[in-house]
């Protein structure tokens, strides 16, 4: 199998599972036009409000081929917008031609309920126009694609003679402008053709957040305009210039257009964030996975989130009266983290740290668990959960997990539950991630562990999560005694002690 095919199955296979993301696309639109109309356009004026009658069945059908290509013409902006790289509005404005219907302004209504799928569906533009020969009359506007040759179809025409209305289709002269047209639409028309167009983006608050590719750099500042003026509430543009450096996960920003504030406001689960976009990460496509773990969390559950970010996962799961223990590297996200925590009433609830993430496991994760399972009793009810969600380089501090602690477990359920994330570019990436995380613990995970997919991050990247208790044999230091218990209430068995040696 090749590695397209081994690929798409995998994700196929986890389809059900897939990350729904708050990533915001302008949909292209799927209006057709027939090319001949567009030629007529020139010939009847350019006068909006002209319209002329045109006798049924007197065009003949165009070629499926060429009808579609006109599909895409209807709604494109002038041509002589090609190659813009400053918004001028203006030349936006093209006249096409649109069939209508004349009929009496007082079964407007009544017809337009009728011919609900005929007439013209498009935001912004209107149905109805005043005749600007008869004050008593309205032109109905018909969708083009859907009246080929201006003639009406038998259903429509029964329709019509129903309400009395004589089945005359006649063309007018619409008028579009800049603010008739989708911003798909606008850089479509601007792009040079045959290239990508962008019309997709991050939402963060205020601000829309883009990864332009090379050929669309010189375009950038006419579409950050563009899109701004087609998203209410978008106030600022930025194009992210490099990637995000692993170290503090944030990342080189350029604003395209608008304000130069990046300092904004999210909400996220019914839950309240700020933050500085320009200094902490934050990604709104993962909103479903920090659900998703904290659906997994019970009250008085300890959460010890390794990369904390600006609180995610630690803010909701304190709100769950979950213990939390939150850190960050990043010494601007710790600051919106303390920052968010009094922002949701939960600071007294977070135990919030700014250090390395190896250093939060060895010193008050150890130390935590170290002292909260030695209190646990036989049939205690509280999981420890360890998120550890910096894709780019967690899988390398599960080491840190080996003889992390001393002693002995009381029972297999005390032994914390790790979630990890990590990047993966394999053609079986559940494969991939797990025989990484094997490699940093000393010990296989068949048969311990799950793996969820979060996201597609670019055609060949996956971003996964693998869960899995620690094995005991791993977390702590001696290996339970043979001797010391019954067989069926052992831990570890011969083959663990072998294991054991391949650890120390």
């Amino acid at each position: 199998m090749n590695n397209f095919s081994s690929r798409t199955l995998w994700r196929f296979g986890y389809a059900a599972r897939l990350l729904k993301t708050n990533h915001f696309r302008t949909a292209a639109s799927n209006t057709s036009f027939p090319a001949v109309w567009m030629l007529l356009a020139q010939y009847s004026g350019r006068i909006p409000g002209l319209f002329v009658v045109v006798k049924k069945n007197s065009f003949f059908t165009m070629p499926e081929t060429v009808e579609d290509k006109a599909n895409l013409e209807l709604y494109s902006p002038h041509p002589d917008v090609r190659g813009m790289t400053l918004l001028n509005r203006e030349a936006f404005k093209r006249t096409v031609v649109v069939p209508v219907l004349k009929v009496k302004k007082e079964i407007v209504n009544a017809l337009l309920k009728s011919l609900k799928h005929t007439v013209l569906q498009r935001p912004g533009l209107k149905r109805v126009v005043e005749d600007p020969e008869d004050e008593d009359n309205r032109l109905v506007i018909l969708d083009p694609h859907k009246i080929p040759e201006f003639s009406l179809g038998e259903p429509e025409q029964e329709v019509l003679k129903q309400l009395n209305v004589y089945p005359e289709v006649s063309k007018y002269n619409l008028e579009l402008t800049y603010e008739n047209f989708k911003s798909e639409e606008i850089l479509r028309a601007v792009l040079p053709e045959g290239q990508d167009v962008t019309s997709g983006f991050s939402r963060v608050g205020h601000i829309a957040h883009l990864n332009l590719r090379d050929h669309q750099l010189p375009y950038r500042h006419l579409i950050g305009q563009v899109i701004i003026d087609k998203n209410p509430g978008v106030t600022c543009v930025v194009n992210k210039t490099n990637i995000i450096d692993s170290t503090y996960r944030n990342f080189q920003m350029e604003v395209l257009a608008g304000e130069s504030n990046l300092v904004t406001k999210v909400k996220e689960n019914n839950i309240a964030y700020e933050l500085d976009f320009s200094k902490v990460y934050w990604n709104p496509r993962l909103s479903t996975e920090h659900s998703r773990i904290i659906e997994l969390l019970k009250p008085s559950d300890f959460l010890f989130d390794v990369f904390a970010g600006i609180g995610p996962f630690a803010i909701p799961a304190a709100k769950k009266k979950c213990h939390v223990f939150a850190n960050d590297l990043n010494p601007e996200s710790y600051r919106w983290l303390l920052h968010n925590c009094k922002l949701n009433k939960v600071d007294k609830k977070v135990k919030a740290f700014n250090m390395d993430g190896r250093d939060f496991l060895l010193g008050p994760v150890r130390e935590e668990l170290s002292k909260e399972v030695q209190l646990l009793k036989e049939d205690h009810k509280v999981s420890f959960h360890i998120v550890m969600n910096l894709p780019a380089l967690a899988i390398e501090f599960l080491d840190v997990f080996r003889h992390l602690l001393a002693g002995e477990p009381c029972s297999t359920a005390s032994l914390p539950t790790v979630h990890c994330y990590g990047f993966s570019k394999h053609n079986d990436p559940a494969k991939d991630i797990q025989e990484r995380a094997e490699a940093s613990l000393g010990i296989s995970l068949d048969g311990r562990c799950s793996t969820y997919l979060v996201r597609n991050v670019a055609p060949s990247k996956e971003m996964l999560c693998i869960s899995f208790q620690i094995p005991a044999e791993v977390l702590y230091k001696r290996p339970c005694p043979v001797e010391a218990k019954p067989a069926s209430k052992r831990l570890c068995t011969s083959k663990d002690f072998s294991e054991e040696k391949l650890l120390s």
